[in-house]
C-alpha cells in the first residue's frame, strides 16, 4: 500500500516523499480514507505509529479542496492537545504535511503573551492547534470565533476527556458547531472513555490499530528493585555502567525533578528539566538543548509523557512510577518510535507496589525484575502477577508441639 493509493493528492504527496515517507502506517491506512470520507472517527493506535499524520493529512486536503477562505478571527479547523509541547510538535508536523497547500496554520498555549496570538488570528486560519485553556481565554476575549468550524480534532483524547480538562472541553463543545466532523486519536482508550467519547461522535469508525493498551514490541521494558532513598545513586550508577547517552527520565513531582537536575548537574552531568512550574520558553529551549545532544539527560513529569517527538531516543527511565497507570504506555512510547528499538527501565520500590500491579494489570504481563549488584533493596518489593493482583508471602507451616519439642531437646 502506498500514500497515493489512499487517495491523498499531488501537494500532500510530495510533502510526504520529501520527508521520506514511504509506507502508511496501520492507523493511517484506515484513517485517512474514513477522514477523506467525512467520517467521525474514534482511533487507538501505539504511541509512535504516526497518529498525527493520520488525521493532519486528510484534513488538510478536505481544507484545501474545499477552497474556503476563513474570515477574521474565525478558524476552519480545531485540534485540541493537552499540553504546550503536544501543540508545538502537532503544528511542526502539519506545517510540514501542508508546505505545498495555500492553507494557514497556526497554535496556541498557556505560559507564553496572548497578545501575538490575538494578533495571528486576526486574519482567520484554516487550522488551529490550540490547549483548551488558551483557548478559551481567547474566545473570551473575542479573538476567535467558531461559525466556520468544520472539524474538531481531540489529540490524545484520553486525557483531554478526564477531570482535569472536563469542564474545558464542555465549555467549549458549547461554542462549537453541532455539526461538525469530530476525530479522537490516542494510544489508550479506557471504558469510561469510550462511552463518553461516543456521545460525542456521529455514527463514528472505530479503528484499534494495536490491541489495546500495549507498548510497542521493540521496547525492552525491565525494573530495578530499589529502596526509595537510594534511587538517585541507582540512576547514576546504571548512567555510568551502561554509558547511557540521550535519557529521557520520568519523576513524580516537580520538587524531585528539580533535585535530581542539581544532583546530576554536581556530579557533572548535561542535564535538564521540563515541569509545568517552568516558563514555556525554558520548556522549548530544554528539549531543543536534548534533542540537539547538548543535553544528554533530561527530567520530566508527565508533561512530558505525550507529545515530545524525539528521533531515535534509546532510553526511557521511570525513577518514579507514574500514578495513571496509562501514562506508563505513554512514557514508554517515548522511546521505541517509528519502529526504532528502545528501551524503558523503571526504578520501583516498595510502597510502588500498588502502581506497579496496576501497570502489569493494564499490560496483561509482568515486568522483568533485574536486581542491581550492590543496591539490592531492604524493603523487598512483592512480587505481581499479569492480572494485575499484589501476591502475598506464603505463610510459614506451623509447627506442632511434638516438633517444637523435639528442636527444643
Amino acid at each position: 500500500m502506498t500514500f497515493s493509493s489512499l487517495g491523498l493528492a499531488e501537494p500532500l504527496l510530495q510533502a510526504l516523499g520529501e520527508l521520506d515517507y514511504k509506507t502508511p502506517t496501520p492507523v493511517q491506512a484506515q484513517a485517512i480514507p474514513a477522514i477523506l470520507g467525512g467520517r467521525d472517527l474514534m482511533a487507538a493506535a501505539q504511541t509512535g505509529t504516526g497518529k498525527t499524520a493520520g488525521f493532519a493529512l486528510p484534513l488538510l486536503q478536505r481544507l484545501a479542496m474545499e477552497g474556503t477562505r476563513a474570515a477574521s478571527n474565525a478558524v476552519r479547523a480545531v485540534i485540541l492537545v493537552p499540553t504546550r509541547e503536544l501543540a508545538v510538535q502537532v503544528h511542526e508536523s502539519i506545517t510540514a504535511y501542508g508546505r505545498h497547500l495555500p492553507l494557514r496554520t497556526y497554535a496556541v498555549y498557556g505560559g507564553v503573551s496572548i497578545n501575538p496570538q490575538m494578533m495571528k488570528l486576526r486574519k482567520g486560519l484554516d487550522i488551529l492547534v490550540a490547549t483548551p485553556g488558551r483557548l478559551l481565554d481567547l474566545h473570551s476575549k473575542n479573538a476567535v470565533k467558531f461559525a466556520q468550524l468544520q472539524a474538531l480534532v481531540l489529540d490524545e483524547a484520553d486525557r483531554m476527556l478526564d477531570l482535569g480538562f472536563s469542564r474545558e472541553i464542555d465549555a467549549l463543545l458549547a461554542l462549537f458547531p453541532k455539526r461538525r466532523q469530530t476525530l479522537l486519536f490516542s494510544a489508550t482508550f479506557s471504558d469510561p472513555i469510550r462511552t463518553l467519547a461516543a456521545s460525542l461522535l456521529a455514527n463514528p469508525l472505530s479503528i484499534d490499530a494495536s490491541p489495546r493498551n500495549t507498548t510497542a514490541a521493540n521496547i525492552k521494558q525491565w525494573l530495578v528493585p530499589v529502596d526509595k532513598k537510594r534511587k538517585t545513586d541507582l540512576f547514576v550508577h546504571l548512567l555510568k555502567k551502561h554509558g547511557w547517552r540521550q535519557v529521557l527520565v520520568f519523576v513524580k513531582t516537580r520538587n524531585g525533578v528539580d533535585q535530581l537536575v542539581d544532583t546530576l548537574t554536581a556530579k557533572g552531568y548535561q542535564a535538564d528539566s521540563i515541569h509545568g512550574d517552568k516558563p514555556q520558553p525554558a520548556r522549548l529551549r530544554a528539549l531543543d538543548r536534548f534533542k540537539a545532544g547538548e543535553a544528554d539527560i533530561l527530567v520530566a513529569t508527565d508533561v512530558a509523557a505525550r507529545g515530545l517527538d524525539i528521533d531515535d531516543l534509546p532510553h526511557v527511565v521511570n525513577f518514579d512510577l507514574p500514578i495513571v497507570a496509562e501514562d506508563y504506555i505513554h512514557r514508554t512510547g517515548r522511546t521505541g518510535r517509528a519502529g526504532a528499538t528502545g528501551e524503558a527501565v523503571s526504578l520501583v520500590c516498595a510502597d510502588e507496589v500498588q502502581l506497579l500491579s496496576a501497570i502489569e494489570g493494564l499490560l496483561k504481563k509482568t515486568l522483568s525484575r533485574e536486581e542491581e549488584p550492590g543496591f539490592e533493596p531492604e524493603h523487598r518489593v512483592p512480587m505481581t502477577d499479569a492480572r494485575g493482583q499484589v501476591l502475598k508471602k506464603p505463610k510459614k507451616p506451623k509447627k506442632s508441639k511434638l516438633a517444637k519439642a523435639a528442636g527444643a531437646a
